[in-house]
């Protein structure tokens, strides 16, 4: 599969979601109103079932955030952190017997996104506050 083959499958998977979650988001507007005044639908709404898939829900969306911000530092621009981001990218990870060819992307970004926010943090202490 080339490279712009796997770019359209992800543009189009892109879309399905987004339009997914559109959707979820309409229901659950829905059902928060109808809510409001039907205290059986609220006691439905509030089982522990429901409950536990929108925090899985939640959790995802927040998860996906995270590396979104991240992937588009990445690759998405030119600044100064975005170019520090990619070279902890090629760097190996602290030696630990693993094969740098094992190392998936994910990790290598979950790596880089830790790295970067260390390095956020520390360069954060040393300046002034406005």
């Amino acid at each position: 599969m080339s490279a712009k083959d796997y770019m359209d499958e992800i543009d189009i998977r892109i879309m399905r979601v987004t339009e997914d979650l559109r959707a979820i988001q309409r229901e659950l507007n829905c059902y928060a109103m109808q809510a409001a005044a039907d205290p059986e639908l609220m006691e439905s709404l509030n089982s522990l079932e429901e409950i536990e898939s929108i925090q899985v829900l939640k959790s995802a969306l927040d998860q996906m955030r995270h590396f979104l911000w991240f992937y588009l530092q990445i690759i998405g621009t030119e600044s100064e952190m975005g170019e520090k981001l990619r070279q902890t990218l090629r760097q190996k990870p602290s030696d630990d017997g693993t094969n740098a060819h094992e190392i998936s992307v994910f990790e290598k970004i979950r790596y880089a996104a830790d790295a970067a926010m260390v390095r956020y943090l520390t360069e954060g202490k040393a300046r002034k506050p406005n």
